[in-house]
């Protein structure tokens, strides 16, 4: 199993969101996804945050909640648990991203973007501003199997 972090960063009406175009046998290839990546050894869910979103935005976070853990079971690859934030705040400039274009994007167009299933469950209950939760998503293959939200079925 693996821990990786996820952030959307927050604009009013707009997510900063990274369409993953660039990398090689990407899971995410062709999605849009907000910023984040895999824990390196010692670091907190905050520490990585902020390394991966000044790595791959250019930007220094300087408020951010996190929000929820996301457990994705997957038929094809081993478990993974997101830790999921949004960030209000920030410095510096926007630079290019290696793993794909970043762009913009209002709230209310997301859902209508190649994403996962199962991201318009959480990115609902961020607008919902939902206390921390804990939300399991099971998928086989890109297919949502499952969705269980603080241990109660919601598929």
């Amino acid at each position: 199993m693996k821990n990786v972090t996820l952030c959307y960063i927050d604009r009013g009406d707009a997510y900063l969101m990274l369409h993953r175009i660039k990398k090689k046998n990407d899971i995410n290839h062709d999605k849009w996804i907000g910023v984040g990546g895999k824990f390196e050894d010692k670091e907190s869910p905050e520490e990585c945050i902020l390394r991966e979103a000044r790595e791959e935005t250019g930007l220094t976070l300087t408020e951010y909640r996190y929000r929820g853990l996301v457990t994705f079971v997957s038929s094809e690859y081993e478990t993974e648990y997101m830790h999921l934030f949004t960030a209000t705040g920030w410095t510096g400039e926007l630079t290019e991203c290696s793993e794909g274009e970043l762009e913009w994007v209002r709230k209310s167009d997301v859902p209508a973007l190649p994403i996962w299933e199962g991201d318009k469950i959480f990115l609902r209950l961020l607008a919902e501003e939902r206390p921390f939760f804990s939300l399991k998503l099971s998928y086989q293959g890109e297919q949502l199997t499952g969705a269980v939200l603080d241990g109660n079925p919601l598929l």
